[in-house]
């Protein structure tokens, strides 16, 4: 495997820090019952750029 810069290291670090917060966010959507299709769509759009795929680069089991 190649080594990443520590400007790519430092790049990895924030997406990954954006894609919690998103996740974060999306958790606190569904405690506050706004219901899961809200949600999903707030999740989508706070990780606009940030992950790949409709879920922000995690998938649930269900």
């Amino acid at each position: 495997m190649a080594q990443h810069s520590d400007k790519e290291v430092k790049e990895d670090i924030q997406r990954h820090r954006g894609m919690a917060a998103a996740h974060e966010g999306a958790a606190k959507c569904l405690e506050a019952g706004k219901g899961e299709k809200v949600c999903m769509a707030e999740l989508q759009a706070a990780c606009k750029g940030l992950a790949l795929g409709k879920y922000c680069g995690m998938r649930h089991a269900h």
